[in-house]
């Protein structure tokens, strides 16, 4: 297992998560340091190029984890964030957690100008916040389960908690 690898995606997460909680708090746009996501990209770019996705059993659950995180805060390189999304979709069962194909997925089909498919992304306009588009709300709970996520109400009321009444 690298673990030195391993290691700095986790670093990178760690900053890419103090840069948000900070402004989320404040609102304060002087502390949103986009060239974190610029950086993270950069550096994630270089290694998926070199020796493909970090796999969970080359560096560990928390870093394969926080690699995703990287990648789903790439939105200024929507053609990447597509990229690992095949490569992950291809990886054999367990080498990433299916949850980060799902939450991945959405974002990826919302730079498409799609629906998404598991209702992970919700949008802030004025005073109202909401999930995006779903395509076939009618099977949206069949597919949360077999990605391992729990239920769309249970996640809207986190999101709803957490971002819904910010202005």
């Amino acid at each position: 297992m690298n673990h030195e690898m391993g290691a700095e995606f986790i670093r990178r997460a760690e900053i890419d998560q103090q840069m948000r909680s900070q402004y989320a708090e404040t609102h304060d746009f002087s502390l949103w340091d986009e060239t974190v996501d610029d950086a993270n990209t950069a550096f994630l770019e270089e290694y998926v190029a070199q020796s493909g996705w970090p796999l969970i059993s080359e560096v560990g659950e928390e870093a394969s984890d926080a690699a995703w995180l990287l990648v789903r805060h790439a939105d200024h390189k929507p053609e990447f964030q597509a990229r690992c999304l095949d490569i992950l979709k291809a990886l054999p069962e367990g080498e990433v957690r299916p949850a980060n194909i799902a939450y991945l997925e959405d974002r990826v089909r919302l730079a498409q100008g799609r629906p998404q498919l598991y209702g992970t992304q919700f949008y802030r306009e004025g005073d109202t916040f909401g999930p995006w588009p779903i395509e076939d709300e009618a099977h949206l709970e069949e597919r949360r389960a077999a990605m391992g996520l729990g239920t769309f109400e249970a996640h809207k009321q986190r999101m709803f908690e957490r971002y819904g009444n910010q202005g």
